[in-house]
């Protein structure tokens, strides 16, 4: 995947892409609905799409290339749940141009978005594709009992071949809608080992921070009514459930605000977007929004997906700002493997075990859940009416705050003296043991550069 740019052009990608779904959706509506059968999960089907065209296939300005689907009926089935007719399919992915979307992560993918804001299609690794086709049963299963969640929705998996070359693609839900302006975005694991955003990240016009960022941005956290607040741990808990029982780790939360204020004071709309000033109807596909992943039964969900709100999740900072959440677990495709194990090892001899991102996948989603419902979200508390009620709770709040900071000092204190003592354990083991680790560090590192 990193090599692409000397393979083919960018244009030449897209086109690609979109010939290639147009024929394989196309083809695929002429076979009829049945339901899906256990060998429909390990099916792939191929198409070979010459330049000059086929008894089967149009003829186009681009390379030769062969055009693989993955388990064409399980995705289709996918789709059907969320309520996406293959004419909309198409006409997102097919019939407007793609827009490149500059890399969130350091993952090195490329990621593409429909013109209509529904789909996001992310080139993945090979290991990548493999995991999902394993995942896809489970995934299924999963999906007929919580079709509610904030696990990524995938809609399809592809495979494009040309002059050697391997390019898989998934696609997936939008988390993030072009037509809101995010004012803060994050990539949230629950770590703070190297978790803050770098100096060329903090450069970029709308760069993603990480976890020590967002507590010295919002150190109080993230303000949500108790209804909403319990739906969406409620969410994330039966998700890290799914994910800890496939021993999935190292995703993270991605997380857009929406500052309703500022967007207020630039004279600007929720609606209005910050790339190209279009303003869309909205998500169509079904539980594609925030608000509608994380309600119960969907009537508020109902009364809160609005153009004022575009399926966002209001919520408020301690200072009372009004705000709009978006939000999804992303980069699940990540299995506790001999890889990651050898990486946790070395890391956690190095640093505090407890803080590497890499980690078994039950205390992962420990951390990460206990991280979310302390650090980010919060309960709202409503003031009392009249003064007085309002002066005790500002009393209240400010000597919490002072217990908080003075309890976070004590934890710097004990961490810091924690870390002295493992320096000083490791310090007084005796030369053959170190001599061990060190052969181990660097066999952890040629497997990881392999």
């Amino acid at each position: 995947v990193t090599r692409l740019s000397t393979v083919t052009t960018s244009s030449a990608l897209k086109g690609a892409i979109q010939l290639g779904i147009g024929y394989t959706v196309g083809n695929l509506t002429s076979k009829p609905d049945r339901d899906v059968l256990m060998q429909d999960f390990y099916v792939v089907e191929s198409v070979f799409l010459p330049s000059e065209g086929s008894n089967l296939t149009p003829a186009h300005h681009y390379p030769d290339f062969r055009f693989k689907t993955y388990a064409p009926l399980a995705f289709r089935y996918f789709r059907d749940l969320f309520g996406i007719k293959p004419d909309d399919y198409l006409y997102s992915l097919v019939n407007e141009p793609l827009i490149e979307l500059t890399n969130p992560g350091a993952s090195g993918s490329l990621f593409y978005l429909t013109s209509d804001d529904e789909f996001i299609i992310k080139t993945v690794q090979h290991k990548e594709a493999k995991f999902l086709q394993r995942l896809l049963p489970g995934y299924y299963m999963n999906l007929n009992q919580n079709p509610r969640t904030l696990l990524p929705k995938f809609y399809g998996l592809y495979c494009i071949q040309s002059g050697g070359i391997n390019i898989r693609l998934v696609v997936m839900n939008n988390v993030l809608p072009r037509s809101v302006k995010m004012h803060y975005k994050y990539d949230l694991k629950g770590s703070t080992y190297k978790r803050r955003a770098s100096r060329k990240e903090r450069e970029k016009s709308c760069p993603t921070y990480k976890d020590l960022d967002f507590q010295d941005m919002h150190e109080e956290g993230l303000y949500f009514d108790t209804e909403t607040y319990n739906n969406l741990m409620k969410t994330l808990q039966r998700d890290c459930r799914v994910l800890e029982s496939f021993k999935i780790m190292d995703y993270s939360l991605l997380l857009g605000v929406h500052v309703l204020d500022q967007s207020q004071r630039d004279g600007g709309e929720p609606g209005q977007a910050g790339g190209d000033g279009r303003r869309p109807v909205g998500q169509r596909v079904l539980y594609s929004t925030a608000m509608e992943s994380i309600q119960g039964d969907g009537k508020a969900a109902e009364a809160l997906t609005t153009d004022d709100t575009m399926g966002g999740i209001p919520a408020k900072t301690h200072k009372e700002e009004k705000l709009l959440i978006f939000l999804g677990i992303i980069d699940i495709l990540q299995s506790y493997r001999f890889i990651k194990k050898l990486e946790h090892s070395w890391k956690a001899l190095v640093y505090d075990g407890d803080s590497v991102s890499v980690h078994r996948p039950g205390f992962y989603a420990s951390r990460f859940l206990k991280f979310m419902s302390t650090r980010v979200f919060r309960k709202n508390q409503r003031k009392c009416a009249g003064s007085a009620s309002s002066h005790t709770h500002t009393h209240t709040h400010t000597h919490t705050r002072f217990e908080e900071a003075h309890m976070q000092k004590k934890s710097k204190q004990r961490d810091g003296a924690a870390m002295g003592s493992r320096k000083s354990c490791l310090d007084k083991k005796s030369h053959s043991v170190g001599v061990f680790y060190c052969v181990l560090l660097g066999t952890c590192v040629s497997l990881l550069h392999y």
